[in-house]
């Protein structure tokens, strides 16, 4: 992978990204070959919006990895279970046929897991082939072959039946503030304990991936990420891909985002997307940008109301599990 890419830069890094940029339907076609200019800026943000990643037009690691996994359609290539995982296009489609076979695949976030695995040697041997778990020519042929005989995705029905009894006591919290979030961090945690759940805090500061792989390790049962973002206004969001939604992680966004409306100045609504901390996690997870980057007065107002923010992200978890009808989408 280059190094960081932004407006300004020439060299072939900036060919490659162009070339990329085209397979993705997103060209820069009026700035010269190689050269990083307003164009290609523009087409950067406008793949970093469809692929609901942070929009700033800087290709950095997420972006460029995003492009990358762009570039495969299912049958590229042979996908099987390794170290590190598999991710791409090709996956995320595999799992959303899986899916609507039945074959519960993982969420449809494009990494190639153990669920993934195990289903499609289900698959496999569902359809009389050998179950040895890779999918190449045979096995998408068998699944162009047999189509889709139900609506929905198992994977989702998992994550609702696995959402537990509709109470906020007991389940494992983790809530991740990154810095200058600590304080608010440190009172939703104490809100998430008084309420009788098993919660704790991480401010620690670690990127995306790191804070996904410590809420796995914990064995959460909802991650909730507390950070500034490139929205104008506060924004609540849950992890959704072209193919797959976190039903839970909406409802539970969709809440949080209304309680915090009596609070701060909030998006029109909750949205999809796709960050490695929403992405990587195994439960639903949620992510609030609470203040623009960069907003100094956003964050002070932020600092004097924390106490009623914290308040407000707390009852709006705790409304989402245990009034469900009133708190969904």
């Amino acid at each position: 992978m280059p190094a960081v890419l932004r407006q300004g830069d020439r060299g072939e890094s900036v060919r490659d990204l162009h070339q990329r940029l085209v397979g993705a339907g997103h060209a820069a076609a009026d700035d010269e070959p190689g050269d990083f200019g307003a164009a290609t800026g523009q087409a950067v943000r406008a793949f970093q919006e469809a692929r609901g990643l942070r929009v700033d037009g800087i290709v950095g690691r997420q972006t460029w990895s995003a492009l990358v996994e762009s570039g495969y359609s299912l049958g590229d290539r042979l996908l099987y279970i390794r170290r590190p995982m598999v991710r791409g296009d090709d996956v995320a489609d595999l799992q959303h046929r899986l899916n609507a076979l039945g074959f519960d695949a993982g969420r449809g976030d494009g990494i190639l897991g153990d669920d993934t695995r195990a289903a499609v040697v289900e698959f496999q041997r569902a359809v009389g082939l050998a179950g040895d778990g890779i999918c190449g020519a045979t096995t998408i042929a068998a699944l162009d072959r047999v189509g889709s005989f139900a609506a929905g995705s198992a994977a989702g029905l998992r994550e609702r039946l696995r959402s537990g009894p509709p109470l906020l006591a007991g389940r494992r919290v983790y809530v991740a503030a990154t810095p200058g979030f600590a304080a608010l961090g440190e009172q939703v945690t104490r809100g998430l304990l008084e309420a009788g759940a098993t919660a704790v805090l991480d401010a620690s500061g670690g990127g995306d991936s790191f804070v996904a792989d410590e809420a796995n390790r914990f064995e959460a049962d909802l991650l909730l990420a507390l950070r500034s973002g490139d929205a104008p206004a506060c924004r609540c969001s849950y992890f959704a891909s072209a193919r797959f939604q976190s039903d839970v992680g909406r409802a539970v966004a969709t809440s949080v985002h209304a309680a915090l409306a009596s609070v701060l100045p909030t998006e029109a609504a909750v949205c999809g997307k796709a960050y490695a901390v929403l992405r990587e996690t195994r439960m639903p997870a949620v992510v609030c940008e609470l203040v623009p980057d960069g907003d100094v007065d956003a964050m002070r107002g932020l600092v004097a109301h924390s106490g009623d923010a914290a308040r407000a992200v707390v009852a709006g978890v705790q409304r989402s599990i245990e009034q469900p009808d009133d708190a969904g989408p």
